[in-house]
Protein backbone atom coordinates (compact mmCIF):
# COMPACT_ATOMS: atom_id res chain seq x y z
CA UNK A 1 0.00 0.00 0.00
CA UNK A 2 1.39 3.31 -1.08
CA UNK A 3 1.47 6.59 1.03
CA UNK A 4 -1.53 8.08 -1.67
CA UNK A 5 -3.33 5.58 -1.16
CA UNK A 6 -3.63 5.35 2.53
CA UNK A 7 -4.23 9.21 2.18
CA UNK A 8 -6.92 8.62 -0.36
CA UNK A 9 -8.93 6.15 1.87
CA UNK A 10 -8.38 8.24 4.94
CA UNK A 11 -9.77 11.16 2.84
CA UNK A 12 -12.80 8.72 2.34
CA UNK A 13 -13.52 8.36 6.06
CA UNK A 14 -11.40 4.94 6.50
CA UNK A 15 -9.71 5.32 9.85
CA UNK A 16 -8.67 1.56 10.50
CA UNK A 17 -5.25 0.19 9.29
CA UNK A 18 -4.76 -1.98 11.87
CA UNK A 19 -1.83 -4.37 11.43
CA UNK A 20 -0.66 -2.73 7.65
CA UNK A 21 2.87 -3.31 6.66
CA UNK A 22 4.56 0.31 5.63
CA UNK A 23 7.88 0.25 5.98
CA UNK A 24 10.00 3.23 4.64
CA UNK A 25 6.44 5.28 3.79
CA UNK A 26 6.58 9.43 3.12
CA UNK A 27 3.63 10.64 5.23
CA UNK A 28 4.78 13.32 6.25
CA UNK A 29 2.51 16.48 6.89
CA UNK A 30 -0.31 14.57 5.86
CA UNK A 31 -3.61 14.66 8.21
CA UNK A 32 -4.04 11.17 9.96
CA UNK A 33 -5.82 12.75 13.66
CA UNK A 34 -7.83 9.83 14.69
CA UNK A 35 -6.17 6.91 12.29
CA UNK A 36 -6.04 3.47 13.74
CA UNK A 37 -2.27 2.44 12.76
CA UNK A 38 -2.61 -0.39 15.96
CA UNK A 39 0.40 -2.98 15.10
CA UNK A 40 1.39 -1.50 11.99
CA UNK A 41 4.62 -2.00 10.91
CA UNK A 42 5.93 1.67 10.03
CA UNK A 43 10.02 0.99 10.74
CA UNK A 44 12.06 3.88 9.13
CA UNK A 45 8.52 5.70 7.96
CA UNK A 46 8.86 9.32 7.15
CA UNK A 47 6.20 10.83 9.63
CA UNK A 48 8.05 14.00 10.63
CA UNK A 49 5.41 17.54 10.53
CA UNK A 50 2.54 14.84 10.34
CA UNK A 51 -0.58 15.31 12.19
CA UNK A 52 -1.19 11.89 14.36
CA UNK A 53 -3.59 13.62 17.09
CA UNK A 54 -5.59 11.05 18.80
CA UNK A 55 -3.95 8.58 16.10
CA UNK A 56 -4.13 4.56 18.00
CA UNK A 57 -0.70 3.62 17.29
CA UNK A 58 -0.62 0.98 20.38
CA UNK A 59 1.96 -2.19 19.46
CA UNK A 60 2.99 -0.17 16.04
CA UNK A 61 6.38 -0.99 15.41
CA UNK A 62 8.15 2.65 14.42
CA UNK A 63 11.84 1.91 14.55
CA UNK A 64 13.92 4.36 12.78
CA UNK A 65 11.13 6.22 12.39
CA UNK A 66 10.76 10.10 11.46
CA UNK A 67 7.87 11.70 13.46
CA UNK A 68 10.29 15.32 14.51
CA UNK A 69 7.70 18.19 14.63
CA UNK A 70 4.82 15.37 14.70
CA UNK A 71 1.77 16.33 16.23
CA UNK A 72 1.07 13.13 18.37
CA UNK A 73 -0.87 14.52 21.20
CA UNK A 74 -3.30 12.14 23.00
CA UNK A 75 -1.94 9.21 21.00
CA UNK A 76 -2.19 6.32 22.10
CA UNK A 77 1.27 4.55 21.61
CA UNK A 78 0.96 1.68 24.00
CA UNK A 79 3.42 -0.65 23.86
CA UNK A 80 4.69 0.92 20.46
CA UNK A 81 8.56 0.21 19.47
CA UNK A 82 10.15 3.28 18.79
CA UNK A 83 13.68 2.44 19.13
CA UNK A 84 16.21 5.15 17.49
CA UNK A 85 13.33 7.23 16.70
CA UNK A 86 13.58 10.86 15.13
CA UNK A 87 11.13 12.89 17.47
CA UNK A 88 12.82 15.89 17.73
CA UNK A 89 10.24 18.94 18.92
CA UNK A 90 7.42 16.31 18.51
CA UNK A 91 4.09 17.41 20.56
CA UNK A 92 2.88 14.31 22.86
CA UNK A 93 1.29 15.80 25.68
CA UNK A 94 -0.93 13.61 27.24
CA UNK A 95 0.11 10.46 24.88
CA UNK A 96 0.03 7.12 26.39
CA UNK A 97 3.55 5.38 26.21
CA UNK A 98 3.11 2.90 28.61
CA UNK A 99 5.61 0.20 27.84
CA UNK A 100 6.70 1.38 24.77
CA UNK A 101 10.62 1.11 23.32
CA UNK A 102 12.25 4.56 23.66
CA UNK A 103 15.55 3.04 23.60
CA UNK A 104 18.39 5.63 21.79
CA UNK A 105 14.95 7.64 20.45
CA UNK A 106 16.14 11.80 19.97
CA UNK A 107 13.43 13.39 21.74
CA UNK A 108 15.24 17.26 22.04
CA UNK A 109 12.37 19.43 23.16
CA UNK A 110 9.33 17.25 22.51
CA UNK A 111 6.73 17.91 24.58
CA UNK A 112 5.33 14.56 26.41
CA UNK A 113 3.65 17.15 29.40
CA UNK A 114 1.11 15.06 31.07
CA UNK A 115 1.94 11.97 28.74
CA UNK A 116 2.00 8.42 30.71
CA UNK A 117 4.92 6.88 30.15
CA UNK A 118 4.55 4.05 32.84
CA UNK A 119 7.04 1.38 32.91
CA UNK A 120 8.07 2.67 28.62
CA UNK A 121 12.16 2.04 28.11
CA UNK A 122 13.92 4.87 27.27
CA UNK A 123 17.79 3.67 27.72
CA UNK A 124 20.00 6.28 26.28
CA UNK A 125 16.96 8.20 24.86
CA UNK A 126 17.88 12.07 24.11
CA UNK A 127 15.69 14.40 26.13
CA UNK A 128 17.44 17.62 26.08
CA UNK A 129 15.12 20.33 27.21
CA UNK A 130 11.82 18.54 26.63
CA UNK A 131 8.99 19.38 28.52
CA UNK A 132 7.89 16.48 30.86
CA UNK A 133 5.83 18.40 33.45
CA UNK A 134 3.11 16.19 35.13
CA UNK A 135 4.40 13.08 33.09
CA UNK A 136 3.86 9.60 34.36
CA UNK A 137 7.18 7.96 33.90
CA UNK A 138 6.80 5.53 37.23
CA UNK A 139 8.83 2.22 36.78
CA UNK A 140 10.48 3.78 33.54
CA UNK A 141 14.07 3.03 32.34
CA UNK A 142 15.47 5.79 31.63
CA UNK A 143 19.39 4.74 32.61
CA UNK A 144 22.23 6.57 30.90
CA UNK A 145 19.47 9.03 29.20
CA UNK A 146 20.80 12.56 28.19
CA UNK A 147 17.94 14.79 30.04
CA UNK A 148 19.88 18.02 30.15
CA UNK A 149 17.83 20.86 30.89
CA UNK A 150 14.73 19.16 30.89
CA UNK A 151 11.43 19.99 32.63
CA UNK A 152 10.06 17.54 35.05
CA UNK A 153 8.44 19.61 37.49
CA UNK A 154 5.55 17.09 39.40
CA UNK A 155 6.15 14.31 37.43
CA UNK A 156 5.86 10.72 38.71
CA UNK A 157 9.20 9.17 38.50
CA UNK A 158 8.14 6.72 41.27
CA UNK A 159 10.66 3.48 41.07
CA UNK A 160 11.99 4.57 37.71
CA UNK A 161 15.37 3.87 36.71
CA UNK A 162 17.54 6.98 35.86
CA UNK A 163 21.62 5.55 36.90
CA UNK A 164 23.63 7.29 35.16
CA UNK A 165 21.43 9.66 33.47
CA UNK A 166 22.35 13.18 32.91
CA UNK A 167 19.69 15.48 34.39
CA UNK A 168 21.91 18.76 34.83
CA UNK A 169 19.62 21.93 35.33
CA UNK A 170 16.61 20.11 34.91
CA UNK A 171 13.52 21.47 36.73
CA UNK A 172 12.29 18.64 39.02
CA UNK A 173 10.54 20.51 41.37
CA UNK A 174 8.12 18.88 43.57
CA UNK A 175 8.69 15.43 41.46
CA UNK A 176 7.79 11.84 42.98
CA UNK A 177 11.19 9.92 42.70
CA UNK A 178 10.10 7.45 45.50
CA UNK A 179 12.14 4.34 45.56
CA UNK A 180 13.99 5.52 42.31
CA UNK A 181 17.63 4.42 41.00
CA UNK A 182 19.66 7.81 40.57
CA UNK A 183 23.43 6.06 40.77
CA UNK A 184 26.02 7.82 39.32
CA UNK A 185 23.51 10.30 37.84
CA UNK A 186 24.27 13.72 37.21
CA UNK A 187 22.10 16.15 38.54
CA UNK A 188 24.47 19.14 39.17
CA UNK A 189 22.52 22.25 39.64
CA UNK A 190 19.02 20.57 39.13
CA UNK A 191 15.96 21.91 41.10
CA UNK A 192 14.39 19.53 42.95
CA UNK A 193 12.98 21.75 45.57
CA UNK A 194 9.94 20.14 47.38
CA UNK A 195 10.52 16.99 45.13
CA UNK A 196 9.93 13.54 47.15
CA UNK A 197 12.93 10.73 46.80
CA UNK A 198 11.98 8.88 50.01
CA UNK A 199 13.80 5.56 49.68
CA UNK A 200 15.44 6.49 46.40
CA UNK A 201 18.84 5.20 45.60
CA UNK A 202 21.53 8.37 45.01
CA UNK A 203 24.67 6.39 45.38
CA UNK A 204 27.77 8.22 43.89
CA UNK A 205 25.85 10.56 42.12
CA UNK A 206 26.24 14.01 41.73
CA UNK A 207 24.34 16.59 43.34
CA UNK A 208 26.43 19.68 43.07
CA UNK A 209 24.70 23.16 43.30
CA UNK A 210 21.52 21.32 43.30
CA UNK A 211 18.03 23.14 44.89
CA UNK A 212 17.28 20.86 47.04
CA UNK A 213 15.16 22.40 49.33
CA UNK A 214 12.13 21.04 51.77
CA UNK A 215 12.85 18.00 49.68
CA UNK A 216 11.87 14.52 51.40
CA UNK A 217 15.13 12.30 51.33
CA UNK A 218 13.86 10.18 54.07
CA UNK A 219 15.70 6.89 54.01
CA UNK A 220 17.36 7.78 50.68
CA UNK A 221 20.56 6.72 49.90
CA UNK A 222 23.55 8.99 49.35
CA UNK A 223 26.61 7.32 50.14
CA UNK A 224 29.57 8.86 48.16
CA UNK A 225 26.91 11.89 46.82
CA UNK A 226 28.71 14.92 45.84
CA UNK A 227 26.42 17.58 47.28
CA UNK A 228 29.41 19.93 46.96
CA UNK A 229 27.54 23.51 47.58
CA UNK A 230 23.95 22.42 47.61
CA UNK A 231 21.05 23.60 49.35
CA UNK A 232 19.17 21.38 51.31
CA UNK A 233 17.86 24.10 53.69
CA UNK A 234 14.53 22.82 55.55
CA UNK A 235 15.06 19.35 53.58
CA UNK A 236 14.13 15.96 55.41
CA UNK A 237 17.33 13.19 55.85
CA UNK A 238 15.60 10.83 58.55
CA UNK A 239 17.50 7.97 58.34
CA UNK A 240 19.26 8.75 55.30
CA UNK A 241 22.93 7.22 54.71
CA UNK A 242 24.99 9.99 53.48
CA UNK A 243 28.55 8.15 54.09
CA UNK A 244 31.11 9.48 53.00
CA UNK A 245 29.04 11.79 50.98
CA UNK A 246 30.52 15.79 50.49
CA UNK A 247 28.93 18.43 52.00
CA UNK A 248 31.15 21.16 51.71
CA UNK A 249 29.79 24.24 51.70
CA UNK A 250 25.94 22.58 51.67
CA UNK A 251 22.86 24.61 53.08
CA UNK A 252 22.15 22.35 55.78
CA UNK A 253 19.72 25.15 57.67
CA UNK A 254 16.69 23.69 59.32
CA UNK A 255 17.75 20.30 58.10
CA UNK A 256 16.11 17.49 60.01
CA UNK A 257 18.78 14.43 59.66
CA UNK A 258 17.77 12.48 63.12
CA UNK A 259 19.05 8.62 62.22
CA UNK A 260 21.17 9.81 59.10
CA UNK A 261 24.48 7.90 58.66
CA UNK A 262 27.32 10.68 58.36
CA UNK A 263 30.40 8.40 58.39
CA UNK A 264 33.30 9.43 56.66
CA UNK A 265 30.94 12.47 55.12
CA UNK A 266 33.08 16.16 54.33
CA UNK A 267 30.90 18.79 56.38
CA UNK A 268 33.57 21.45 55.95
CA UNK A 269 32.01 25.06 55.38
CA UNK A 270 28.26 23.53 55.87
CA UNK A 271 25.50 26.14 56.78
CA UNK A 272 24.19 24.43 59.89
CA UNK A 273 21.62 27.18 61.47
CA UNK A 274 19.01 25.64 63.78
CA UNK A 275 20.30 22.11 63.03
CA UNK A 276 19.93 19.33 65.96
CA UNK A 277 22.83 17.55 66.10
CA UNK A 278 21.69 14.09 68.25
CA UNK A 279 20.80 10.46 66.97
CA UNK A 280 23.60 11.37 64.11
CA UNK A 281 26.40 8.73 63.14
CA UNK A 282 29.37 11.00 62.42
CA UNK A 283 32.40 8.48 63.12
CA UNK A 284 35.07 9.86 61.10
CA UNK A 285 33.65 12.95 59.49
CA UNK A 286 36.05 15.64 58.27
CA UNK A 287 34.66 19.07 59.01
CA UNK A 288 37.35 22.07 59.64
CA UNK A 289 34.51 24.63 60.12
CA UNK A 290 30.91 25.52 60.12
CA UNK A 291 28.60 28.47 59.33
CA UNK A 292 26.02 29.01 62.31
CA UNK A 293 24.80 32.28 61.01
CA UNK A 294 20.84 32.80 60.88
CA UNK A 295 21.16 33.63 56.83
CA UNK A 296 24.28 31.81 56.03
CA UNK A 297 26.11 34.74 55.61
CA UNK A 298 29.41 33.43 57.61
CA UNK A 299 28.63 36.12 60.02
CA UNK A 300 29.11 33.24 62.32
CA UNK A 301 32.08 30.61 61.82
CA UNK A 302 33.26 28.05 64.24
CA UNK A 303 36.41 25.92 63.39
CA UNK A 304 37.31 22.72 65.17
CA UNK A 305 39.51 20.34 65.65
CA UNK A 306 38.94 17.08 64.60
CA UNK A 307 38.06 16.03 68.37
CA UNK A 308 36.02 19.23 68.49
CA UNK A 309 34.18 18.16 65.66
CA UNK A 310 33.48 14.59 66.51
CA UNK A 311 32.12 16.38 69.78
CA UNK A 312 29.99 18.80 68.08
CA UNK A 313 28.17 16.59 65.91
CA UNK A 314 27.21 14.50 68.80
CA UNK A 315 25.31 16.36 71.22
CA UNK A 316 22.37 14.62 72.85
CA UNK A 317 18.62 16.10 73.13
CA UNK A 318 18.13 18.34 75.69
CA UNK A 319 15.89 17.29 78.34
CA UNK A 320 13.90 18.90 81.34
CA UNK A 321 13.18 16.41 84.02
CA UNK A 322 10.65 17.52 86.80
CA UNK A 323 10.54 14.95 89.45
CA UNK A 324 7.91 14.72 91.52
CA UNK A 325 7.66 13.01 95.04
CA UNK A 326 4.50 11.32 94.88
CA UNK A 327 3.69 8.15 92.72
CA UNK A 328 0.96 9.03 89.59
CA UNK A 329 -2.51 7.97 90.02
CA UNK A 330 -5.77 7.72 87.63
CA UNK A 331 -6.92 10.99 88.61
CA UNK A 332 -3.56 12.55 88.51
CA UNK A 333 -2.65 11.35 85.56
CA UNK A 334 -5.98 12.59 83.87
CA UNK A 335 -5.55 16.30 85.08
CA UNK A 336 -1.67 16.63 84.25
CA UNK A 337 -2.61 15.46 80.38
CA UNK A 338 -5.18 18.07 80.82
CA UNK A 339 -3.39 20.46 81.99
CA UNK A 340 -0.59 20.11 79.56
CA UNK A 341 -3.47 20.02 76.72
CA UNK A 342 -4.49 23.25 77.99
CA UNK A 343 -0.92 24.77 77.94
CA UNK A 344 -0.23 23.88 74.85
CA UNK A 345 -3.90 25.54 73.33
CA UNK A 346 -3.31 28.50 75.22
CA UNK A 347 0.31 29.06 74.83
CA UNK A 348 1.98 30.46 71.84
CA UNK A 349 4.90 29.29 73.18
CA UNK A 350 5.05 25.59 72.26
CA UNK A 351 6.10 22.46 74.45
CA UNK A 352 6.21 19.26 73.56
CA UNK A 353 4.21 16.29 74.90
CA UNK A 354 6.16 14.75 78.19
CA UNK A 355 6.95 11.23 78.71
CA UNK A 356 5.83 9.72 82.04
CA UNK A 357 7.91 7.49 83.94
CA UNK A 358 6.38 6.39 86.79
CA UNK A 359 8.16 4.71 89.82
CA UNK A 360 6.54 3.13 93.32
CA UNK A 361 7.73 6.25 95.44
CA UNK A 362 8.46 9.08 92.53
CA UNK A 363 7.31 9.86 89.02
CA UNK A 364 9.69 11.51 86.78
CA UNK A 365 8.00 13.90 83.80
CA UNK A 366 10.51 14.27 81.11
CA UNK A 367 9.96 16.82 78.24
CA UNK A 368 12.84 16.62 74.55
CA UNK A 369 13.75 19.50 72.78
CA UNK A 370 15.29 19.83 69.84
CA UNK A 371 17.24 23.45 70.85
CA UNK A 372 18.89 24.18 74.05
CA UNK A 373 17.22 27.65 73.31
CA UNK A 374 14.17 26.36 74.66
CA UNK A 375 15.62 24.91 78.11
CA UNK A 376 14.60 27.34 80.28
CA UNK A 377 11.53 28.36 78.55
CA UNK A 378 10.48 24.69 78.60
CA UNK A 379 10.87 24.52 82.46
CA UNK A 380 8.90 27.34 83.48
CA UNK A 381 5.94 26.49 81.46
CA UNK A 382 6.26 22.76 82.60
CA UNK A 383 6.36 23.40 86.74
CA UNK A 384 2.50 25.62 86.46
CA UNK A 385 0.80 22.67 87.38
CA UNK A 386 2.22 21.87 90.47
CA UNK A 387 2.41 23.66 93.75
CA UNK A 388 6.13 24.42 93.63
CA UNK A 389 5.34 26.54 90.32
CA UNK A 390 6.27 29.39 91.68
CA UNK A 391 9.33 28.85 93.66
CA UNK A 392 10.73 27.41 91.01
CA UNK A 393 9.43 29.98 88.77
CA UNK A 394 11.54 32.59 90.81
CA UNK A 395 14.95 29.76 90.87
CA UNK A 396 14.79 30.31 86.88
CA UNK A 397 14.64 33.90 86.56
CA UNK A 398 17.25 34.30 89.32
CA UNK A 399 19.40 32.01 87.12
CA UNK A 400 18.83 34.21 84.22
CA UNK A 401 19.78 37.46 85.77
CA UNK A 402 22.91 35.65 87.24
CA UNK A 403 24.15 35.08 83.61
CA UNK A 404 23.02 38.54 82.59
CA UNK A 405 25.71 40.03 84.72
CA UNK A 406 28.20 37.58 83.92
CA UNK A 407 27.45 38.44 80.19
CA UNK A 408 28.30 42.28 81.25
CA UNK A 409 31.24 41.43 83.24
CA UNK A 410 32.59 39.00 80.83
CA UNK A 411 32.97 41.52 78.21
CA UNK A 412 32.31 38.93 75.73
CA UNK A 413 30.49 39.51 72.57
CA UNK A 414 29.90 36.14 71.96
CA UNK A 415 28.92 35.61 75.82
CA UNK A 416 26.41 38.94 75.54
CA UNK A 417 24.04 37.80 72.28
CA UNK A 418 24.07 34.35 73.30
CA UNK A 419 22.48 35.58 76.81
CA UNK A 420 20.74 37.55 75.14
CA UNK A 421 18.45 35.36 72.90
CA UNK A 422 18.06 33.20 76.11
CA UNK A 423 16.59 36.03 77.97
CA UNK A 424 13.99 36.93 75.12
CA UNK A 425 12.81 33.68 74.92
CA UNK A 426 12.21 33.39 78.44
CA UNK A 427 10.54 37.15 78.59
CA UNK A 428 8.28 35.58 76.13
CA UNK A 429 7.26 32.63 78.16
CA UNK A 430 6.77 34.90 81.24
CA UNK A 431 4.24 37.01 79.25
CA UNK A 432 2.76 33.84 77.95
CA UNK A 433 2.57 32.35 81.73
CA UNK A 434 0.74 35.93 82.97
CA UNK A 435 -1.75 35.23 80.65
CA UNK A 436 -2.78 32.40 81.40
CA UNK A 437 -2.88 32.44 84.65
CA UNK A 438 -5.13 35.07 83.65
CA UNK A 439 -7.48 32.86 81.57
CA UNK A 440 -7.39 29.98 83.79
CA UNK A 441 -7.15 31.21 87.19
CA UNK A 442 -8.56 27.61 88.75
CA UNK A 443 -7.70 25.10 86.00
CA UNK A 444 -3.65 25.03 86.75
CA UNK A 445 -3.45 23.66 90.31
CA UNK A 446 -5.67 21.52 91.32
CA UNK A 447 -6.17 21.75 95.36
CA UNK A 448 -8.23 18.42 95.30
CA UNK A 449 -5.35 16.12 94.30
CA UNK A 450 -2.66 15.24 96.28
CA UNK A 451 -0.27 14.67 93.72
CA UNK A 452 0.26 18.46 92.54
CA UNK A 453 1.18 19.64 96.24
CA UNK A 454 4.07 17.36 96.39
CA UNK A 455 7.45 18.15 96.51
CA UNK A 456 9.56 18.32 93.45
CA UNK A 457 12.90 18.58 91.71
CA UNK A 458 13.73 20.51 88.50
CA UNK A 459 16.83 19.04 86.51
CA UNK A 460 18.07 20.31 83.14
CA UNK A 461 20.29 18.31 80.97
CA UNK A 462 21.93 20.43 77.94
CA UNK A 463 23.22 18.96 74.30
CA UNK A 464 26.46 18.17 75.73
CA UNK A 465 24.94 15.94 78.49
CA UNK A 466 25.59 18.70 81.00
CA UNK A 467 23.28 18.70 84.11
CA UNK A 468 22.10 21.55 86.02
CA UNK A 469 19.85 21.33 88.94
CA UNK A 470 17.48 24.06 88.90
CA UNK A 471 14.98 24.02 91.93
CA UNK A 472 14.51 20.87 94.67
CA UNK A 473 11.70 21.46 97.23
CA UNK A 474 13.34 21.06 101.21
CA UNK A 475 10.71 18.48 101.44
CA UNK A 476 11.78 16.36 98.79
CA UNK A 477 12.49 13.04 99.93
CA UNK A 478 11.13 13.44 103.25
CA UNK A 479 7.54 12.72 102.76
CA UNK A 480 5.76 10.51 105.66
CA UNK A 481 4.78 6.98 105.17
CA UNK A 482 2.28 5.44 106.41
CA UNK A 483 2.49 1.15 106.63
CA UNK A 484 0.72 0.71 103.86
CA UNK A 485 3.14 2.89 101.48
CA UNK A 486 0.19 5.14 101.39
CA UNK A 487 1.48 8.72 101.05
CA UNK A 488 0.60 11.62 104.27
CA UNK A 489 1.25 15.02 105.21
CA UNK A 490 1.97 16.53 101.70
CA UNK A 491 -0.48 18.83 101.54
CA UNK A 492 0.30 19.81 105.42
CA UNK A 493 3.37 20.63 104.24
CA UNK A 494 5.22 24.43 104.51
CA UNK A 495 5.91 25.89 101.24
CA UNK A 496 9.35 26.25 99.70
CA UNK A 497 11.81 29.40 101.37
CA UNK A 498 12.31 31.89 100.04
CA UNK A 499 15.94 31.26 100.37
CA UNK A 500 16.24 27.88 98.04
CA UNK A 501 19.63 26.24 96.90
CA UNK A 502 20.78 28.17 93.34
CA UNK A 503 23.45 26.38 91.71
CA UNK A 504 27.14 28.24 92.01
CA UNK A 505 27.70 30.82 89.08
CA UNK A 506 30.87 28.68 87.70
CA UNK A 507 28.23 25.49 87.43
CA UNK A 508 25.54 27.79 85.64
CA UNK A 509 28.07 28.80 83.27
CA UNK A 510 29.51 25.84 82.41
CA UNK A 511 26.20 24.71 81.79
CA UNK A 512 25.49 27.48 79.09
CA UNK A 513 28.85 26.66 77.40
CA UNK A 514 27.61 23.19 76.68
CA UNK A 515 25.10 24.74 74.41
CA UNK A 516 27.79 25.32 72.19
CA UNK A 517 25.81 27.44 70.02
CA UNK A 518 22.10 29.08 70.33
CA UNK A 519 20.12 30.09 67.48
CA UNK A 520 18.83 33.68 66.83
Amino acid sequence: MQAEEIIRKYATGERNFAGVALPEINLSRANLTGINFTDAILSIANLSGCNLSDANLSGAKLNVARLSGANLNKAKLNGAILNVANLVRANMSEAELMQAALIRAELIRADLSRANLKEANLNGADLREAKLRQVNLSGANLSEADMRGTSLAGANLEGATLSGTDLSRSDMSRADLTDADLRHANLSRVNLSGAILRGANLRWADLSGANLRWVDMTEAKLSGANLLGADLSNANLTNASCVHADLTQANLIRVEWMGADMSGATLTGAKLFGVSRYGLKTEGITCEWVDLSQHGDRSEIYKFTSEEAKQFFNQTRPLVRIIIDAPLDQNANFALAGAYHQISQESPVKIPPPSIDVGYRRTTVIFRMDSDTDIFSTAYLACLPFRDAESIQKNIITLMKMLQAHAINSHSKDTLRQIRQLSLVLNDTIQTVNKLKVLMPNGMNPEDISFFQAPTRILLSNSSDRGLQVFTHPNFGQRLMNNAGAMTGITGMAKSSDKLALPSLNLLVEFIQGFYYLES
